[in-house]
């Protein structure tokens, strides 16, 4: 076997890395990629990050972050240094000797990838970007993009992957709201064209990343990121459907899960709720059940996770008109008040969330439904404005029900037992609040008193 030398440009880069003085890019400045450059910010690299939108840039140039997770004194005091500066000016990609990408991989209606973000981006630093520069793409995507959609850009510019520039998938792992890990201690996986691209790609995340994982391709580092979030679907898909079978038999499914969880091999927990939503669960078995379609086969676990998981806002739906005819009330014409619009708790990003579902379907239904989220005050989703309500006891009390959807730390779930008629539960937030004295629906348990 013939042993390949490390090119000129391997060589060079390698070094710059290992000195710090490569520039790092970073495309898209969203829940990924602002993460991302900070830390390689902090690990010594001048970072340049672009993103299309004006609003972000300036936001990021006055020292501020949009993403909760990140600290506004980190994004000051790195761009106090001169550490980062964010641009929407694709000429200076030129600048950079490794650039990741990070932006957004969402699905058009039918289910397909839409890929028109990774398509433009990668346009974008094929026709900045120069000889000897390290590509990376960290988008959640397809098994096949990195080599199908992306090598060619480069490629038609006369420039031969593993000499010339350098391509590498590297799945991003970010949890929004997650207290212990987070992009510098989560491990990341890295699988790169050639092993050059590897070993390039490897030595500039394990600057700034605790634990590098290198895995021997591009298409097992995207299988691996889809591998995650399908188990993920799939098992919640299970629950939820455990919740919907404990409902029909009278059972507690949290009682179920909670004694099933004290088994200390062969069982995960995992529990039931409204919906999935966020960029992931919802949306990444998708993008294998399409690249399975083209191979002509049905990913049929994933298919009824999603059905299962998609139904829950009905189900939930479903519970609240059941508690309000126990109490001589029809949806039409009640005002509901849901808790938490955010996808999960102690965040603020409202992405896929199901609780914009129960809230459609709710107000299809005659509802006038109003809002309370301590970390989202407003949003705007289809044109629409909406603006949250104080969550207190007047509030409360002129609400026919109230709906918990998300069950964020820092709600009184107390004062809503106290002061609430009826209460539907979709998390189980209230479980340990003190003498009741609303009625509380369940997911899987007949109301309180009943």
């Amino acid at each position: 076997m013939t042993t390949q030398h490390p090119s000129d440009h391997q060589k060079k880069l390698l070094a710059r890395i290992e000195d710090r003085s490569a520039v790092v890019g970073v495309v898209g400045l969203g829940y990924v990629g602002l993460p991302l450059a900070v830390e390689f910010g902090k690990a010594g690299f001048k970072v340049i990050g672009y993103d299309v939108s004006k609003r972000v840039i300036d936001t990021l140039m006055s020292g501020h972050s949009h993403i909760q997770d990140v600290p506004s004194a980190d994004v000051a005091a790195l761009v106090k240094s001169g550490a980062f500066v964010a641009t929407a000016d694709p000429a200076r990609l030129a600048e950079v000797d490794a650039v990741s990408i990070a932006v957004p991989t969402p699905l058009v209606k039918t289910r397909d990838p839409d890929m028109s973000y990774v398509d433009k981006a990668t346009d974008t630093l094929a026709a900045h970007c120069r000889p000897g520069t390290l590509v990376v793409l960290e988008s959640t995507t397809y098994p096949g993009t990195t080599r199908e959609l992306v090598q060619p850009k480069f490629e038609r510019r006369g420039l031969t992957v593993g000499r010339d520039i350098f391509l590498a998938f590297s799945p991003e792992r970010v949890d929004p709201g997650n207290a212990t890990y987070n992009t510098k201690n989560t491990p990341k996986v890295v699988g790169g064209i050639t092993p050059a691209c590897l070993a390039v790609a490897s030595a500039l995340y394990g600057r700034c990343i605790d634990t590098v994982v290198s895995v021997s391709s591009p298409e097992a580092a995207e299988l691996v990121k889809l591998l995650e979030n399908t188990f993920r679907s799939v098992n919640i898909g299970l629950v939820n459907e455990m919740a919907i079978v404990c409902d029909r038999l009278g059972v507690n499914v949290w009682e179920v899960i909670d004694a099933a969880a004290t088994k200390p091999f062969g069982f995960m927990r995992f529990t039931p709720g409204p919906g999935i939503g966020g960029h992931c669960i919802p949306l990444d078995p998708h993008y294998l059940a399409w690249k399975m379609r083209t191979l002509n086969y049905r990913t049929r676990f994933i298919d009824v996770a999603s059905e299962i998981n998609s139904q829950m806002p009905d189900f939930v739906v479903e519970k609240v008109a059941h508690a309000l005819n126990d109490v001589c009330k029809s949806v039409k014409g009640s005002h509901v008040l849901v808790v938490g619009v955010a996808y999960k708790k102690n965040i603020d990003d409202i992405r896929e969330s199901p609780a914009l579902d129960v809230i459609r379907l709710l107000e299809g239904r005659g509802a006038e439904v109003t809002y309370h989220d301590p970390y989202i005050p407003s949003f705007t989703e289809d044109g629409h404005l909406r603006t949250g309500v104080a969550l207190d006891a007047g509030t409360l009390a002129n609400s026919d029900t109230t709906v918990i959807i998300t069950d964020h730390a820092n709600i009184d779930y107390q004062l809503i037992v106290d002061h609430a008629s009826v209460v539907v539960d979709t998390r189980n937030a209230t479980a340990r609040v003190v003498r009741p004295r609303a009625r509380i629906v369940s997911l899987s348990s007949p109301p309180s008193g009943a």
